[in-house]
């Protein structure tokens, strides 16, 4: 813009450029300059508030983006226009792992690069309900930069997948904190809190006693406790035995005794010696192996130790390590026969049911499924599932209250997984909690493509998902 340009140049220069080129003059700027530019739009800020034009956009420039700015997204017709008087300002975070193509598993390409396959379609469902929506890039090596802008919004959404921050040598447990400091004066959606009590494969033995729970559910947070607990419980039926850290099936057991006249009548009434043989099947690719009680929990414990007998498995088990802080833990279940008839993946808007996903798993928990749909305003919803959906639009509080979690604690977009099962209070019981960065449906099929190349209908579909998601945010925070 030259030295000496008068104020008035300048506001004629900015004005006449467009986004893309404020957005790379911007980059350009060292940290002084970019420092002066964030004060003086801050004092223009408190201006237009006075004035009653609504929130001003928070400045973002002093964080890396490497991935498409905001400015790209709406150039490219991705993302739509800021709203003229936004009531609020909300971030959706997100973050970019360099080791990794395109950022990371859940991002796209093109006009979209390095962003996930949600994160435009969330944005236009917040500027539907006259929210001005940003982008918020994290980068280990920016933290307190980044925490800086956030606290200058008036919510945020984390969009970022469990594991990514740390794939870039940052701290999972410091912006974990951070972030829960941060929801004493703004909401946050999911927070760190929610996504750890809720989440976590231990989650089930908190409301193991409800309706939704079987009593005999045990978490393992030491060899100890796994010593204790399972001679007892594989004596009893046949179990589902996970690592609280497995991905993909691995370090997933569904496990029976060899024998199976020797299962006991009733829970406790019986615990298996340590030589007694085990079928142990594991849910990553169905592989079967026989190993003694005593060789199973071994493994579980130290590995292919030489008292852990020869194993075929691709993991290396140790499933304890690190203990319980680093996730070191294990979860003990009844196995449920009627798994094979599918799973219902009840997909949650804040307390309102979205749809149900069913899915039948065809050659392993990672291989093929088939999925069928299921709308709670269809004709044909089933019966149980609308006997389920009213529980769980009802009663979640009571859930979240056994979770240790604050009524305001539901995420704007979560999961429960459904079971079937016989001889139990209810006809379904909850596999698992999904809150951490459950995707949209619609836009999930866009996971490593060119958003552009989106179908009608899978734009239409994630779209109305995340117009819901938008309304659900924008009510939240009238309520603040």
């Amino acid at each position: 813009m030259g030295a000496g340009a008068s104020a008035t140049d300048v506001q004629k220069q900015v004005e006449g450029a467009s986004e893309a080129d404020l957005q790379k003059c911007v980059e350009g700027l060292g940290a002084d300059a970019r420092a002066k530019l964030s004060a003086a739009i801050s004092g223009g800020a408190e201006a237009g508030a006075e004035a009653g034009a609504g929130k001003t956009p928070v400045d973002t420039s002093s964080l890396t983006f490497k991935c498409a700015t905001d400015a790209q997204l709406r150039e490219a017709g991705l993302m739509d226009p800021a709203p003229a008087a936004p009531t609020y300002n909300v971030a959706v975070m997100g973050t970019y792992v360099n080791e990794q193509e395109n950022g990371g598993k859940d991002k796209v390409i093109g006009a979209a690069l390095g962003l996930r396959f949600d994160t435009p379609g969330i944005c236009n469902g917040l500027i539907k309900q006259n929210i001005n929506a940003q982008l918020l890039p994290y980068h280990p090596d920016e933290h307190d930069a980044f925490m800086e802008v956030l606290k200058k919004f008036d919510a945020g959404i984390i969009r970022i997948n469990p594991g990514q921050i740390t794939a870039q040598g940052g701290d999972q447990q410091k912006f974990d904190k951070d972030i829960m400091e941060m929801t004493k004066t703004m909401p946050v959606w999911p927070t760190p809190e929610t996504m750890e009590k809720m989440g976590a494969k231990d989650a089930l033995c908190n409301v193991k006693d409800m309706e939704f729970g079987l009593p005999d559910t045990l978490g393992y947070y030491s060899p100890e406790d796994m010593k204790t607990g399972f001679p007892k419980s594989i004596a009893f039926q046949p179990r589902v035995v996970k690592q609280n850290r497995g991905s993909a099936g691995e370090g997933i057991w569904i496990i029976k005794l060899k024998d199976e006249s020797k299962y006991c009548e009733k829970y406790g009434d019986r615990s298996c010696e340590l030589d007694e043989v085990l079928i142990l099947k594991e849910a990553n690719d169905f592989h079967e192996e026989e190993h003694t009680v005593a060789e199973f929990m071994e493994f579980c414990t130290n590995g292919r130790s030489e008292t852990a007998g020869t194993w075929t498995s691709v993991g290396q088990g140790k499933y304890y390590a690190g203990g319980v802080e680093a996730g070191g833990q294990m979860v003990d279940q009844r196995f449920l026969p009627r798994i094979e008839e599918g799973e219902a993946r009840f997909v949650m808007i804040g307390t309102k049911l979205n749809r149900v996903e069913h899915y039948e798993y065809i050659g392993g928990v990672s291989g093929e499924t088939k999925t069928t749909i299921y709308s709670p305003e269809a004709a044909d919803f089933p019966a149980n599932y609308k006997e389920l959906q009213d529980k769980m639009e009802n009663q979640m509080g009571d859930y979240l209250k056994a979770l240790n979690l604050p009524d305001d604690a539901l995420p704007l977009l979560w999961a429960a997984d459904f079971i079937p099962v016989d001889g139990h209070i209810c006809h379904h019981v909850i596999g698992e909690f999904n809150c951490s960065c459950l995707g949209i449906a619609g836009f999930l099929n866009s996971r490593g493509k060119d958003l552009k190349e989106m179908t009608e209908d899978d734009k239409a579909m994630g779209q109305k998902m995340a117009e819901l998601i938008g309304q659900i945010c924008k009510d939240a925070l009238e309520k603040k």
